[in-house]
Formats: C-alpha cells, structure tokens, sequence
C-alpha cells in the first residue's frame, strides 16, 4: 500500500518544517509534495528532498475554493501513483497511538475511501521553554485541548474530495455516508504550540485577511491577533481532565453526531467545543517528538 502526503504553504515555515520531518519519517521524504503559493527558494532549503510544485500568486479572489479545488485535483492526479493521499494544512500533524497502530497502513487497511482524525489544539503554556531551533513541537509541548472544529478528514482514495474540513458526498448519499474516525489518530494542530512563530503568521494572515477582493479568508485571519487571544483566555480559564476521560467523551460525541451539510454535501465532524484541558500522553513525545528532532537543512 503506498502514500503521499500533501500540504500548500505561504511563508509558514516554522510549521513547514514540523510538517516536512513529521510525514516525512512516517511515510519517506521522496512522498511528500509541496504546494508553494507563490515562487519561494526557502521551502526547496527547508525540504530538500519533498517535491515541490509553485503555482502563482497573482490574486488571492476566491482562495479557499480555488485552493480546495486545486488541491483535490492535485491528490486525484497523485491517485494514478499511489493508494492514498494524506492531505493537511501546514500546521497539522497526524498522529496514531503506536499501541493500537504501527503505521498509517494499519489505518487504512480497515478504512473505505476517506478518514477522520480527532482533533486537538496543541498550546505553549506559561511553563514551557521557547522551541529551539530544530526541536519538534510534539517532543516539548504537552498541553492540549479536544476540538471538535480540527476533527477534520484528512486521507482519502482517489475520487474522494476533501471539503471544508470534510468530505464531498454524493446528494443521495450524504444522509448514510459513513464517517469514519478510527480511535488511536488525532490531528494534532500546531497553530498555538510556537508562540513566536504564531505572532508572524498572524501578520500574514491580518494582511492576507484585510486585502480588498472577494472570496478572501474571513475574521478568522482578518482578526488572527484576537482569534489567538481568545483561545488563550479560554485555555486558562478551562478546568484540567484526564486524557482517557476527555478523549473518550470528545470521540463520543463527535462520532455520534457528525454534521452533514445538505446545502454543499459535506459530512464532516460537527464544531463542538471541548472546555477542559489534557495532557498529552508520552507516546506523543518518545514515538513522535523529543529524541527525533527535525530533519531540514536549517538543521
């Protein structure tokens, strides 16, 4: 069974580096392909060995359906070479528990045409050092909370179309679609685990979100600064659960009433809001972080 994961990047490359040593020690490096929105020698140096596509930048109108589309036809044309197409923002990292997985194969072997991961929004705490240069998030950062908004599909078969952090489905199969979140996988999001690399993002986003035009991303990136602030005044004002209790109520929930979407036919997980902090395990940290640092020629 073969893979390849895939991921379109802006100047993010502090994620694009997590990214790149991630899937790249999971699945080999000469499978990840890198979309460049924009001509940037800096993601050929930060992933010297991933295959790198450049499409222009020439106007931002229309940029998440033009990017979902581009996207799904880029993994559909992969589909030709190999079984399944991993496909994930910048800042997201795909993550299984090594006890119940020892690969994605192991996923995907009982999985159909597309799969769902639990999602978590990994933060850096008051208590945390600032990352070294090469150091992994994962391996440093412990600290977490369920999201019911990152429970997102993020692998799917050719012909399969990724979509607002779902899946496309057939009218007439929307009301059965299965949805499948296998227990063990979690999408790990990095948006909030680098402080210092948040606050440049967000002059990216704030720019990008405050452009003139139609279709641009909304207040999630015309107010970035805010978004952040807000997750974090929530993050210490939330009460500490134990990771096997709050995982098992944020997995029921979410697989118990997924939310499909009639007006666009999507199935996606519903945006539930989780109020209650974790820690990660510590297979987080010695199957995917601390002793394996990051492998870019930075480093």
């Amino acid at each position: 069974m073969s893979t390849c994961a895939i991921t379109m990047v802006y100047k993010d490359y502090w994620a694009l580096s997590q990214w790149y040593t991630h899937y790249g020690r999971l699945l080999g490096y000469e499978h990840l392909y890198i979309v460049a929105h924009g001509h940037d020698p800096m993601i050929a140096d930060l992933c010297p060995q991933a295959n790198i596509t450049t499409i222009p930048r020439d106007t931002l109108e229309g940029f998440d359906r033009k990017r979902g589309k581009f996207l799904n036809e880029f993994a559909d044309d992969l589909g030709q070479t190999y079984d399944w197409a991993i496909q994930t923002d910048v800042d997201e990292l795909v993550c299984f528990d090594p006890a119940i997985y020892t690969s994605f194969e192991d996923i995907f072997e009982t999985s159909s045409d597309a799969v769902f991961a639990l999602g978590l929004d990994v933060a850096e705490t008051i208590n945390d050092r600032v990352l070294a240069e090469c150091q992994m998030a994962l391996g440093h950062r412990s600290t977490a909370v369920f999201t019911g908004h990152y429970s997102k599909a993020w692998a799917t078969k050719r012909g399969t179309a990724l979509w607002r952090h779902g899946i496309k489905v057939a009218p007439d199969k929307l009301a059965t679609a299965p949805f499948n979140l296998p227990k063990g996988v979690y999408l790990a999001h990095l948006k909030y685990a680098n402080l210092r690399a948040l606050e440049i993002a967000n002059e990216h986003r704030i720019g990008i979100g405050n452009t003139a035009g139609k279709g641009l991303p909304g207040a999630a990136w015309k107010e970035a600064d805010k978004v952040a602030a807000r997750f974090y005044l929530h993050l210490v004002r939330y009460d500490d659960k134990d990771w096997a209790s709050a995982r098992d109520e944020a997995y029921e929930a979410i697989i118990s009433d997924p939310y499909r979407d009639a007006k666009e036919n999507v199935l996606r997980s519903a945006s539930k809001v989780f109020k209650h902090r974790v820690t990660l395990p510590s297979w987080f940290k010695t199957y995917f972080g601390a002793d394996q640092e990051r492998t870019t020629n930075a480093c």
